[in-house]
């Protein structure tokens, strides 16, 4: 932006900030479609894009009071755009990876009871598949029921490294049944 949009920007912040209520008025017809821009580049969605610089307005409104370099609105709104759009999209990929979760759950709990069956041989042979170490833990933990601190006493191993195999033999299963 060059040195006049920046003095111009730098006029309306301070007459806003003396009192003045139109200058937001022009403040926001001189930023809005830009903001609204950068929120569609990070969202790809109009809609959302609009709702968060509808947000933005807010944010911009509650604290441009304490902008200390008027002439930086442009660029200090723009990231205010941006950070709120990044918001948008971890809460989105958030709820995404929930419903994913909670998808993976529902049809493991729709598994028919022949179906259980299969599973549990699958997963037998799959626990066959780990190291020894891996293979020990699983059962000791899984199948004996015994706890990390019963485990890490009768291999001889710190809870720590008890719990370390029983991480990474968790993380091969999933792995090799995923395929």
């Amino acid at each position: 932006m060059d040195s006049e949009q920046r003095k111009i920007d730098k006029q309306l912040v301070l007459e806003y900030q003396s009192g003045n209520k139109k200058a937001l008025v022009f403040l926001v017809k001189r930023w809005h479609k830009l903001f609204c821009e950068k929120a569609f580049y990070v969202l790809k969605d109009a809609d959302a894009a609009k709702d968060i610089t509808q947000d933005c307005w807010h944010i911009i409104m509650d604290k441009i009071c304490n902008l200390k370099q008027p002439e930086s609105f442009g660029s200090w709104g723009m990231r205010i755009v941006y950070t709120k759009s990044l918001d948008a999209v971890k809460a989105k990929n958030r709820r995404q990876d929930e419903l994913t979760h909670y998808k993976y759950e529902q049809d493991l709990l729709d598994v028919k009871e022949d179906d259980k069956e299969q599973l549990k041989n699958k997963l037998l042979q799959t626990v066959k598949k780990l190291p020894e170490n891996q293979q020990t833990v699983i059962r000791l933990f899984y199948v004996e029921d015994y706890s990390l601190k019963e485990i890490s006493n009768i291999l001889n191993i710190s809870v720590g490294t008890t719990k370390s195999r029983l991480f990474h033999a968790r993380e091969k299963l999933k792995l090799i049944l995923k395929r």
